[in-house]
């Protein structure tokens, strides 16, 4: 059995802004309460969440720990009462409501799902964020079937590069947007069907070329703003767009709604940090049934990036807010 310190290392928002605000620090080592288990961190997961709690624009829900991370890989070392799924020594990943960039981290049990056995802990603490939120938006919001189409918005992001594996694995017709060619190239060596540069092309127009005017059955969107139009543009009839993000920001001006009602659209969304343990035990549910036995096999994997240190964790929210990196960026303990 691991021994585990009284202290640990974790990652502090010292200030609000920049980067440089990320600080190690000691904390007290937490110990695994009612339902919980403690996990010795071999890797956390960056996300946009960090980066916006980091700035002070989304304090983390209550009673979650104010260190960030969303996303965690490596050993159980501490089982709490009332847990018999999961016992020391196991590899998991697991999704958190914070606490994930540090040496240990406490998870629901329930929200803990195998290490795949052919991804390293890297490649496991990708997982959790972004497949919890693509399942349940694209797949349980959503309701995309084989043979639909699906428009994914940011398609060499880590959501995007999940979000085009599974639905095609699913047997969708994928479609993207990404910013530069590599990108581009990137999303469809993955599995899109066409990859549409949005510096340089209107999306809306190359969608209707690609589907003779009828549009796509389902959009997932994490731009929001002036994309809002646009995508109802893009909706075929019934189609639903799925709303995870506001990078452009939450309003639209002047939008005429006559489109939604002739077309009977659905206009949805979802945020995945607040929602009860319960609730997101039911995502990790379905995920354990349909997705692991894909990552199992290798049939999908997460795409990554670039991997830091614990200690480098500003550099490595750097690396996500240039916008440059391809699938995950990863901090490594």
């Amino acid at each position: 059995m691991t021994s585990v310190p009284e202290h640990m290392t974790a990652i502090e928002i010292a200030e609000f802004g920049p980067p440089e605000g990320l600080r190690p620090a000691q904390r007290p080592t937490p110990e695994a309460g009612h339902g919980e288990v403690l996990i010795k961190v071999a890797a956390a997961g960056i996300n946009r969440p960090d980066v916006m709690q980091r700035t002070g624009n989304y304090p983390p829900p209550p009673g979650a720990p104010e260190t960030p991370g969303l996303e965690v890989a490596g050993e159980v070392v501490q089982v709490g009462p009332g847990v018999d799924s999961l016992a020391l020594g196991d590899e998991v990943c697991a999704l958190v409501a914070g606490g994930g960039y540090a040496e240990y981290c406490l998870a629901p049990a329930v929200l803990c799902l195998p290490v795949p056995g052919p991804l390293s802990m890297a490649e496991a603490a990708a997982l959790p964020e972004t497949f919890f939120t693509v399942w349940t938006n694209v797949f349980q919001r959503g309701g995309l079937r084989g043979g639909e189409s699906i428009l994914i918005h940011g398609g060499s992001s880590g959501i995007g590069t999940t979000a085009i594996q599974l639905a095609k694995a699913f047997g969708a017709r994928v479609f993207v947007t990404a910013g530069n060619s590599e990108k581009c190239q990137a999303c469809e060596k993955l599995g899109a069907e066409r990859a549409i540069n949005y510096r340089e092309e209107d999306f809306a127009a190359v969608i209707s070329e690609l589907t003779g005017g009828d549009g796509v059955d389902l959009i997932l969107d994490m731009v929001g703003g002036d994309y809002f139009k646009p995508n109802i543009a893009s909706l075929a009839m019934e189609g639903r767009l799925v709303q995870i993000a506001t990078l452009h920001g939450p309003k639209v001006e002047g939008f005429n709604i006559l489109p939604i009602m002739m077309k009977r659209l659905t206009v949805t969304g979802s945020t995945l940090r607040p929602r009860t343990v319960a609730q997101k035990a039911v995502i990790a549910d379905e995920l354990r049934d349909k997705v692991w036995p894909l990552l199992e096999s290798g049939a999908i994997r997460p795409v990554m990036d670039q991997s830091f240190p614990l200690a480098e964790a500003g550099e490595a929210h750097r690396r996500m807010e240039g916008s440059e990196h391809i699938g995950k960026i990863v901090l490594t303990v």
